[in-house]
């Protein structure tokens, strides 16, 4: 902007503030409005999904944004003041019911929402209401959830908990903070996901990474003549540090949570949709976690347990099955997919439930037999060099 100005040399006339707030904002609110169109068109020929997002302000007031997703990408629409809709499910429904309204049933193939027991009511009694679409929990919050079970193990709490008190020791103290920044080079060990979980992960991951620094920095002469290290706190955080088995706790919570946060990654990404990819990314993480414990049951059969609790009640949904049948990366490249029940179940539940008419099941039957085969647009050489690189539903001409 400054560099625009000075090109234009001296004498200009900024605008007015009538300008900016009246006929300015109008033309740049047409020229949104222009922009959104193609969305708009893309949601009637694809369809959508309708995303729902919770937060509350500095005055306590429970907001949510609605934004409408497809394939061209994600559209903010509004947001309310939905504090007199959240203490029950029915209201939840009802406020939900009146967004579908708006967008067009028709052009709606799911309803996003977080996982709480009132959206599952109002989940339900939409689905009730409206055949032809889904409700469908937010795959992030459930793995934030499995994450969150997780750190409920004995084991997992008690080394978050030593993990996060010795970071906050370090970071409360600017001598240790400096002593450690020269023995780590400068790194830093909080590191931030997505969610809290994930960066609590991501700060035992950096620990892990700096053992040997950070070792050497609560040996040295530095550190052990400093004021710091003689009081209680000092003396809790050299002996975390120097404790064996920390270390091996720390090593057994990223075998356990790691996968998982590759797959929080790529549900809470931008660049692709990822409903092709969560029931792949499931059985991957589970084989890692499996492959981390060198096969031994006993130190991972807790967290498959729970990672099969949530599975199995909130994430295992239809359109995931249908998502990964209908992914030709996975489809193409393992032919069992075709043979196995609960993913063909889920395909065919879609059919039933996003068709309107006999017509419309008639026909997605013909073009799987298509999709099956590898035959027509399926089977030309684009398509098959770019099965693994390109997003189901985007176009390769």
């Amino acid at each position: 902007m400054v560099e625009a100005i000075g090109n234009y040399g001296p004498h200009l006339k900024p605008p007015s503030y009538h300008e900016c707030r009246v006929p300015l904002l109008k033309k740049e609110l047409e020229y949104i409005k222009e922009m959104l169109k193609s969305r708009e068109e893309e949601r009637e020929k694809c369809g959508c999904s309708i995303m729902s997002d919770a937060w509350t302000d500095k005055k306590n007031r429970t907001l949510i944004n609605f934004l409408v997703n497809c394939p061209t990408g994600s559209m903010f629409v509004k947001s309310i003041d939905a504090s007199a809709y959240m203490k029950t499910g029915e209201k939840l429904f009802e406020l939900l019911d009146s967004f579908v309204e708006e967008i067009g049933e028709k052009n709606v193939v799911q309803v996003v929402t977080d996982n709480g027991s009132n959206y599952v009511l109002a989940g339900k009694l939409l689905q009730a209401k409206r055949p032809h679409l889904f409700w469908t929990p937010c795959a992030a919050h459930c793995i934030d959830l499995i994450l969150e079970d997780i750190g409920k193990i004995p084991r997992v709490k008690r080394t978050i908990q030593r993990g996060v008190t010795l970071v906050g020791f370090i970071y409360n103290h600017s001598l240790t903070l400096n002593i450690m920044r020269k023995f780590t080079n400068k790194a830093e060990l909080v590191r931030y996901g997505v969610t809290r979980f994930a960066t609590t992960f991501l700060t035992l991951q950096r620990l892990h990474n700096k053992k040997n620094n950070l070792r050497k920095m609560f040996t040295s002469d530095e550190w052990l003549k400093s004021k710091t290290a003689k009081e209680a706190k000092g003396k809790r955080a050299t002996d975390t540090v120097l404790m064996p088995s920390f270390w091996n706790d720390v090593v057994f919570c990223l075998k356990a949570m790691g996968p998982l946060v590759q797959v929080l990654r790529l549900v809470d990404n931008e660049r692709k949709p990822a409903m092709g990819y969560i029931y792949e990314a499931i059985d991957r993480a589970k084989e890692s976690i499996q492959n981390a414990f060198k096969g031994n049951v006993d130190k991972y059969k807790e967290i498959f347990a729970i990672i099969d609790r949530r599975w199995e009640c909130q994430l295992h949904h239809p359109l995931h099955a249908a998502g990964y049948y209908l992914n030709p990366q996975f489809f193409y490249s393992n032919k069992q997919i075709e043979n196995d029940p609960e993913v063909v179940e889920g395909l065919y539940k879609c059919i039933e439930r996003l068709c309107t008419s006999e017509d419309d099941v008639d026909n997605a039957t013909v073009q799987l037999s298509t999709y099956r085969r590898a035959e027509g647009l399926f089977g030309l050489s684009g398509a098959k060099r770019q099965r693994a690189t390109m997003a189901p539903g985007k176009r390769f001409v």
